[in-house]
């Protein structure tokens, strides 16, 4: 992965007309207050410290198996001495119970892998729910597959810092809505959900909220016992230093 210079310089641009932006965005394009989160603590002693690849063993691989392509991806990565860690210290903490690692990551396959929601609608999702749980690690890396997936700079940011609803059109505002509801009220509302399905149908409607689900459960997880972010993420995409400066900021 290439290091940037001026694509670094725009994502700063754009980054300081959002920083203080911290409300969320609304299909209508009012703003629901949120009770801000705690930042994770500076301090990133892990809990559980992750097990690297090396003392993997056959239970192990067979646990992490259950999504495939994350475990042989943090294998691939470490077999070539990579300095790519992404995923290591989140599938290294959940090698330490593989029973409860397989039946999480075969429910993670399905909502990242086997979703009938498209690969940016997904994206949003996941980013946001991340984002309003504070879950650094999984946040920084879906920076990488969202712009994998279509969305901007701009958009992003404001997934950073708060979404406010012109960035979006409105089945995004819908989603980013979803993401929300489902954080401070646990349900999507019968208003949200009406609108919902003029966009979609009740199956995709469906891995929305176990989406969502999935995903505040790990980041739970990973703010319960301080998981760390994976160790030279800043090199594979110019926004994750632009994010990486804003937690240090919060913190």
């Amino acid at each position: 992965m290439q290091k940037c210079a001026f694509g670094c310089s725009t994502a700063l641009l754009f980054y300081c007309t959002v920083l203080f932006n911290s409300e969320v965005a609304l299909a209508e394009g009012q703003p629901l207050k949120t009770n801000k989160a705690q930042a994770m603590p500076s301090d990133k002693t892990a809990h559980l410290q992750p097990i690297p690849p090396e003392q993997w063993d056959e239970e192990i691989m067979d646990a992490l198996g259950a999504f495939p392509s994350s475990r042989d991806f943090v294998l691939g990565k470490w077999k070539e001495g990579s300095d790519d860690l992404r995923g290591r210290n989140t599938l290294g903490f959940l090698a330490h119970y593989p029973e409860l690692a397989k039946a999480y990551l075969t429910l993670n396959r399905h909502v990242s892998a086997g979703t009938s929601l498209s690969f940016r609608d997904k994206e949003i999702l996941i980013l946001r729910t991340a984002r309003l749980r504070r879950a650094d690690n999984e946040f920084a890396q879906h920076i990488i597959l969202g712009r994998r997936a279509g969305l901007s700079d701009t958009q992003l940011l404001r997934l950073i810092d708060g979404a406010s609803a012109e960035t979006w059109d409105s089945q995004d505002a819908l989603l980013i809505r979803a993401a929300d509801e489902l954080f401070l009220q646990a349900k999507i509302s019968t208003d949200t959900l009406d609108r919902l399905s003029a966009h979609f149908n009740d199956r995709q409607i469906m891995d929305m909220v176990f989406l969502a689900g999935t995903y505040a459960m790990l980041s739970s997880a990973i703010n319960t016992f301080a998981i760390p972010l994976d160790s030279g993420m800043e090199s594979y995409d110019p926004l994750i230093p632009v994010f990486l400066n804003k937690l240090e900021s919060e913190n």
